[in-house]
This record gives C-alpha cells, structure tokens and sequence, in this order.
C-alpha cells in the first residue's frame, strides 16, 4: 500500500517536504515540554528560585506557539495532500475504466466498480489526509520518547522497554485479522451497490410484477451481512485498542510506583520522575494512538488492493505498438474474412463460424435471422469490442487489429436498439460524438431526425435537461435523439440495430425517410427483425448459427424456400 501511496505523492515532492518538516518540528516541541517540566519542578519549585521559573514558563510558551504553527502547516498540508491524491486516484481510475472493453465489465458489477471508485477511494482518503500523518507523528513521538526516557532513566526504561512485546503481539495479531475482515466489508458494501443500482435502474419491472417484499428482503438480508462483518471488524478493532491501552497504562502504573520509592530513596529528583512520566504516557499514548490507526491502515490497504486490481486489469483489446493509420480519406469497405469467434462466456458455442463477407463502400447490407445467428456478434467485432479467435476484419483494406481501436471508432456511428440518454440537456446528448458541433449544426441534424418538433415543445427546448436515462422522453423520442445523434456524427460507417423499432407507424415512416438520405451517402449495416424494415437493402445478409446461409435482395429471397422466405411468411401473414 505504502509503495502504491508514494507513486501518487510523488508528484507533490515540495508539499510532502513541507508537512514531513512540521511534523518534525511538532513533535520536537512537543518532546521539549517534557524538558521544560523537568526544569520548572526542580529548579523553579524545589529550587525556588522565582526568576527560573518564569523563563522556565516564558520558554514553554514559546514551545507551545512554535508547536501550535507547526501542527497547522501538518494539518493542512496533509489534508490538501489527501483529498489531491484522492482525486488523482479517482481520475486514474476512472480513465482506465473508459480503456477496458465491454466483456471487462460483464464479467463484473457496475455497483462494485462505483463502489471502488467511491468507498475505497474514500479510505485512501482518509490515510493521506489524517490516519498516515498520525501515524508518523506518533512514531516520532515514540522514537523521541524512548530516547528521552533513557536519558532521564536507565532503570526505568529497561523496566518500560520489557513491556513492549506484550503491546506489539496484540497488534500484529488483530491487525491482520482487522486487514481480512475490511476487505470482507468493502465487498460486501459492493454488493449493495450492485443490488441497489440494478433495482434503481429496473424499479418499473420491479413494481410492474409486485417484487417490492421479495427485493425489501433480499437486501436486508445483504445489509445484516454487511453490519456482520462491520461488527466483527469493529469488534476485534476495539480489543486491539482495549488490549494496548491496559497494558500500556498498567505498564505505566508499575514504573510510577518504582519511580515514586527511587524519588523516596533520592536515587531520582521529582523532576526526573515528572518527566518520565510525562514522557512514559507520551509514549504510551503514542502506542494507543498508532495501534488504533492501524486499524485504518488495515482497511485502507484492502481498499487499495481493490483499486489497485481494477488499475492492473489489462484491457483485452490494445492498440499495437506502431498502428497504421487508416486512409484517407475514408471508402468504408468492409471484409470479415473467414471468422470465427467465440464468446468467453460461451467458449463451446460458436457466435460466429468460417464466417466471411464483403461489404463495399456505400452499400447498405441488412443482417437477419433468428436470436443468437450472430448478428449483433458482427456489430460487435467491427466495432473491436472483441478480436475473432480465427480470421480477421479489415476496413479499407487495413486489418482492424493493426490499427488503434480509438481511430476505428472515430469512422463508425452507432444507433442502439435501446437508445442511450444521458443524464444532460438534448443539445449535449446529440452532439455526444461530436462535442464541437454547434447549436445551429445540432438543429439540422434534429430536424434530419424529426425530432425537432417535440425538442422545440420542451420546457427549456435544446437546453432541456433529459433526466437518468432519458426518463423524461417516451421511447419513440429517445430513439430520435439517438437517430439525430447520428446525424451528427457524419461518420462513414453506419451501423443500425433495429433503429425504428421503437417508434409508432407515423415516426417510422419519417425517421425512414432520414435514414434513408443517410444511408445514401455511407456505408450501412442495419440488423432488423421486422423484414419490412430491410426491403430497401442492396443485400440481405441471411444468419444462422453464425453461418451465412442466405443472401440477396428481398425479392430474390422472399421468391425461394430457405430460411428468409419462412420469416417473411410469419410477419407478412400475420
């Protein structure tokens, strides 16, 4: 954790410097009362010498103010440092996520990566900015201490250092035992977030079927599990801190009556012994203090093994290390070239098999065929969400894995079947791929769109914040958005997956009406499973089981006995 810690302080070198120098001096003014008590005792009062005394004071004053500035330059520096590198983990994280391909996250939880970003960044937090300098501070202290009490006594001291093993035992033991039971209770503060966010995000299926009791129980159950584990870590925290403390204390108890029968013997001056005593619970009080941050420390170090597993997931799709560039300017060919890939949740099961095809620039090519033939597994290859285990892609005659995934992407425009809305105003959610565009060139595109009928009819028109998900558009408009979206983007690749499929008859045939002039000027792929929508295509591409069985326009398969003909047959009769 430490090591993983300093990577992000390094950057802040002087800021560091300037905290490690008023720690120093905090707890060398600190160490210095301890002195000055020592002196006002047997020079001042058994003395009683008067002048003494009030330097004696005058001087602790001055400690006192010097300790005081210090522990503000500390505190702020330390907290400034702390909330710095939180926000620096949060970025690093946050831009590695947006690297990772889609599988990274199927394979995982929304809730618990949101969770990482959240809590554990939190804990990180609250080492930086408060439990580490602690930490530090009373590790000085304790140093200093030591050194103090063996200079005030020999006798004394080794009677002191005799007691330590039985302070460091308790803390080696529960701190690991703490360290385990934190990261239980991160994953378990995950999986509420999971459970939350998916009820949150489906709460119309949750309410539309009467799953409110079942889901109040589910995740009570997940929260008693959550309060389990925060208990037993809790629990054995606070027997850590319970155990240090008695024997500390007890520790100090003993020294004192020693010390009070030496004071007795004349063996040692009140003052000696005052300071001793000052400096014991000095000690003592830093062990109590770095045994109770441990705990942090133990917390804190599971929150960074989680970022730190999410920060060295590698991304299955890279970049090569010298990509080539695609031409200029852009045809949009298209070649899948004997492909075959299988999907890693179903590696038995071939989403597509000795799968090729070629697609010229401008050509509009419809897929169609039963749920799972592969139709959404080409989108997703193209779009080099996932690299073929046989064969290989090309476009514009440059293999997709020779070239950088950003710059692939840059040619392809995307319009979902589930459009996508952000939680922004309409204007930001059209220019989404192109964040330059302005207002007067996201107007055309929604007009392209039909859209801008019902954009001009909101409360505050292209300004008009959408809401999570769009929830304020019903799904006909959200689609256009996405369409408008699109639009915009001029990109010379289109791809169309079931794009009207939300939309009444009238907003079908307008949106149409735009596709239409789009798909004129780019290279298309639309998957479609209401074969009325594809009568147009220049070709449609006929899948099952991830082979091409079928291909030709519609009329030519409509006119023969496969597999096209039988689907046309059940949506046209009915």
């Amino acid at each position: 954790m430490l090591r993983t810690l300093l990577q992000f302080l390094a950057p802040y070198r002087r800021r560091v410097l300037v905290a490690v120098i008023a720690l120093v001096l905090a707890a060398g003014a600190m160490l210095a009362v301890g002195q000055g008590l020592r002196a006002v005792i047997d020079k001042g009062f058994s003395a009683g010498d008067p002048a003494w005394l009030d330097r004696t004071l005058a001087t602790m004053g001055g400690l006192i103010l010097v300790l005081a500035a210090a522990t503000y330059l500390r505190f702020y520096n330390v907290s400034w440092l702390g909330e710095r590198v939180t926000a620096d983990i949060r970025r690093r994280v946050f831009d590695h996520l947006l690297c990772l391909p889609p599988a990274w996250f199927e394979a995982g939880r929304t809730g618990e990566v949101i969770s990482r970003l959240t809590a554990d960044t939190t804990q990180i937090e609250n080492v930086i900015g408060s439990s580490l300098s602690i930490a530090l501070r009373n590790a000085l202290l304790l140093v200093g201490g030591l050194v103090m009490l063996f200079t005030t006594s020999l006798k004394l001291s080794l009677l002191t250092v005799g007691g330590v093993p039985l302070v460091v035992v308790p803390i080696v033991l529960y701190g690991r035992r703490v360290r385990k039971l934190a990261r239980e209770s991160q994953d378990r503060i995950a999986e509420l977030g999971n459970r939350i966010d998916e009820t949150i995000h489906e709460i119309r299926i949750v309410q539309a079927y009467g799953h409110e009791d079942a889901d109040r129980r589910d995740f009570g159950r997940l929260v008693e599990a959550s309060f389990d584990t925060a208990r037993n870590r809790v629990a054995n925290r606070a027997r850590l801190v319970a155990a240090v403390m008695v024997l500390v204390f007890g520790a100090i108890a003993f020294i004192l009556w020693v010390g009070g029968h030496d004071v007795l013997a004349g063996t040692l001056t009140a003052g000696e012994l005052s300071a001793f005593v000052f400096y014991a619970a000095l000690v003592a009080g830093s062990v109590g203090a770095l045994s109770e941050v441990w705990g942090d420390l133990q917390r804190a170090a599971g929150a960074t093994e989680r970022l730190m597993e999410t920060l060295h997931a590698t991304p299955a799709i890279l970049a090569p290390a010298a990509p080539r560039a695609l031409p200029e300017p852009a045809r949009g060919a298209i070649a899948f070239e004997k492909v075959s890939f299988y999907y890693p949740s179903r590696p038995d099961t071939p989403a597509l098999a000795d799968f090729s095809l070629a697609i010229e620039p401008g050509e509009t090519v419809a897929l169609v065929g039963p749920s799972g033939s592969g139709k959404s597994t080409v989108f997703q290859l193209l779009l080099r969400f996932y690299d073929p285990q046989a064969g290989h892609l090309t476009l514009d005659g440059v293999k997709l894995t020779d070239t950088n995934p950003v710059d692939l992407r840059r040619r392809i425009a995307l319009v979902p079947q589930d459009a996508v809305i952000f939680a922004t105003s309409v204007l930001e959610n059209v220019r989404y791929a192109r964040p330059d565009a302005t207002l007067d060139e996201v107007h055309a595109a929604s007009v392209a769109a039909f859209a801008d009928e019902f954009i001009a009819g909101l409360p505050d028109g292209y300004a008009t914040d959408l809401g999570e998900r769009g929830v304020r558009l019903s799904g006909g408009q959200r689609q256009r958005i996405a369409i408008a979206r699109a639009i915009l983007a001029d990109r010379p690749i289109l791809l169309l997956d079931e794009a009207t499929s939300a939309l009444d008859a009238e907003s079908e045939r307008m949106v149409q009406t735009a596709l239409d002039g789009l798909m004129r000027r780019h290279t298309t792929l639309v998957i479609a499973h209401r074969l009325a929508t594809v009568q147009k295509a220049d070709r449609i591409i006929v899948l099952d089981a991830g082979r091409i069985v079928q291909q030709g326009r519609h009329a030519e398969l409509v006119a023969g006995d496969g597999l096209y003909a039988r689907l046309a047959r059940l949506q046209f009769v009915a």
